[in-house]
């Protein structure tokens, strides 16, 4: 029998490596560590990575170990699934992961200009009625800028139809600098996907076996230049997450 949620919670308020502040909890408060990441929790000068909806934080451990001379700090909101990846690096004693609870929508409040250098979103919710809750959407991306250094890197990477269609046209339509896209990341041959195919999650296993392709995206954020939304129509998935198809009759969003 798994773990309850309420003895989660009790574990990670002792974990070094948790950070808890919801937005209940930060709607008034600075955050002392803004800024000082690297000198009061990773004691190094490394580039600090970003996952925001880490979710179980496999992904962020992974990338931790792939790359222990860089900071990675798994984001998410559901406290009882980042204790899997929290308990995983502390166990293992990684000293280059950190895990942030908190709503994405406030990021900005954690992190100080340039403070960071890139950010995985590692199968976000697709959010296809609301574009404004789209992790690629330019309201999120006016909120990296403000602590992704300049042209800094977003990775994206997906099993959602509708979000990899979004984020292109999102990208294309503010000519926003692309290293790498792919509709289809485990048939690719070439060496440079290689770090996005390194690190396979359970449920992205599970999209795989299901027939279901995985799309990647990496492009870089420069600070100057207005953002605007694609006006476009965009076919919509049929699912909206393992095991459970759409509810909404309506065949495309913007």
């Amino acid at each position: 029998m798994s773990k309850g949620k309420l003895a989660k919670f009790a574990d990670m308020e002792t974990y070094e490596n948790v950070f808890q502040y919801p937005y209940s909890v930060v709607s008034d408060v600075p955050f002392a560590m803004r800024g000082h990441w690297r000198e009061q929790y990773f004691k190094n000068n490394n580039p600090i990575v970003l996952e925001l909806g880490c979710g179980k934080g496999e992904y962020t451990v992974g990338l931790a170990k792939r790359y222990p001379q860089i900071n990675f700090i798994g984001v998410d909101i559901k406290g009882a699934r980042m204790w899997t990846g929290a308990t995983q690096a502390t166990q293992e004693g990684l000293k280059n992961v950190a895990f942030l609870r908190t709503n994405i929508e406030i990021i900005d409040r954690f992190f100080a200009p340039d403070e960071v250098q890139e950010i995985w979103l590692t199968f976000s919710d697709p959010q296809m009625k609301n574009p404004r809750k789209r992790l690629s959407s330019t309201y999120f991306l006016e909120r990296y800028r403000r602590f992704l250094t300049d042209n800094g890197i977003i990775h994206l990477k997906t099993d959602s139809n509708f979000l990899a269609t979004y984020t292109n046209y999102m990208v294309d339509h503010n000519h926003l600098p692309v290293d790498l896209r792919t509709d289809d990341l485990y048939k690719q041959e070439n060496q440079a996907f290689a770090e996005a195919a390194s690190i396979q999650t359970y449920y992205e296993s599970m999209w795989l076996a299901r027939g279901l392709n995985i799309k990647y995206l990496k492009f870089h954020l420069p600070h100057e230049g207005a953002l605007e939304e694609p006006n476009v129509e965009i076919e919509l998935d049929d699912y909206r997450s393992y095991h459970r198809s759409k509810r909404s009759s309506l065949e495309t969003a913007k």
